[in-house]
């Protein structure tokens, strides 16, 4: 016991920040609302899931996120794959149509997150927990980033389907206190919450979901990792099983005013090029 009170009794104290948690938690919340940039970005994305694996080459446009798959299980596409993969995503180009849907949805996806973010202030108690350095992915290598932990406000009321999965949701969340940005966040649903997205289904209690998000380069957050682990129905009777890890990395900046057209043919030089790489490498 002396010896316990020697050791831990010399750490210094964590000293909390003169705003409170929840003040710190709404003023984030509004710099990562308004924090959505002009640049864009092509990266590889990982995905991984109980059934294998999958490798992808993405690049943001002006127009929507162009996504080509170029490794299976770790394994490069052959001949055949590669070019159902190419006629794949020409469906967007040569359709307007298709690519109008494709645009639509992931607006439909940003405002959801969008509506998930504003509600964070309101649907969660947070309290300070202690400092954690930035790393790669996780914030800015080296800075300061204050940890808090959340948990259901009682009083929080969802105005709609979409903020009703925050009812049973605690955790914790990591946050640049100078950048105002959300380095992580990790929540556990505590208990049974239902979910709308346009479709009647509820969430097993213990379902997890972690997201990362990391400075790239010049000051700019993107997210880097995301972790979900849920079980659950949908419309009551189909059952819902969602478990995978996504990471993202090796972001290349690229024109802001990059047309999805353009996105694809970048997407195809790039692939070609790790084609060419992984046959002179065997």
């Amino acid at each position: 016991m002396g010896l316990a009170l020697l050791v831990f009794g010399s750490l210094p104290a964590f000293a909390q920040p003169a705003v409170s948690a929840d003040e710190l938690v709404r003023k984030t919340v509004e710099n990562e609302i308004e924090a959505t940039a002009n640049s864009k970005y092509m990266f590889t994305d990982h995905k991984q899931t109980p059934h294998g694996s999958q490798t992808k080459l993405m690049v943001q446009t002006r127009q929507a996120t162009a996504g080509m798959v170029i490794a299976n299980d770790g394994h490069p596409l052959n001949a055949t794959e590669r070019q159902a993969e190419y006629e794949r995503i020409d469906r967007f180009v040569k359709y307007p149509e298709e690519l109008g849907k494709k645009e639509k949805q992931e607006q439909e996806d940003a405002e959801r997150v969008k509506r998930i973010m504003r509600a964070l202030p309101e649907a969660f108690l947070f309290q300070y927990d202690g400092e954690e350095t930035g790393r790669p992915g996780l914030g800015k290598p080296g800075d300061k980033l204050l940890r808090l932990t959340f948990r259901p406000n009682p009083h929080y009321s969802p105005p709609s389907r979409v903020e009703q999965v925050l009812l049973g949701m605690q955790g914790v969340v990591l946050v640049d206190a100078e950048k105002h940005r959300i380095a992580k966040i990790d929540g556990t649903l505590r208990k049974e919450v239902s979910f709308g997205w346009g479709i009647l289904g509820h969430l097993d209690k213990g379902g997890r979901f972690q997201v990362n998000q990391g400075d790239i380069g010049e000051n700019h957050w993107e997210i880097t990792r995301m972790d979900l682990d849920f079980t659950g129905k949908i419309l009551l009777f189909k059952h819902l099983t969602i478990r995978s890890t996504e990471t993202s990395s090796d972001f290349r900046r690229v024109s802001p005013d990059l047309t999805f057209a353009q996105g694809v043919e970048l997407l195809k030089k790039q692939e070609a090029l790790l084609a060419k790489n992984n046959s002179q490498s065997k």
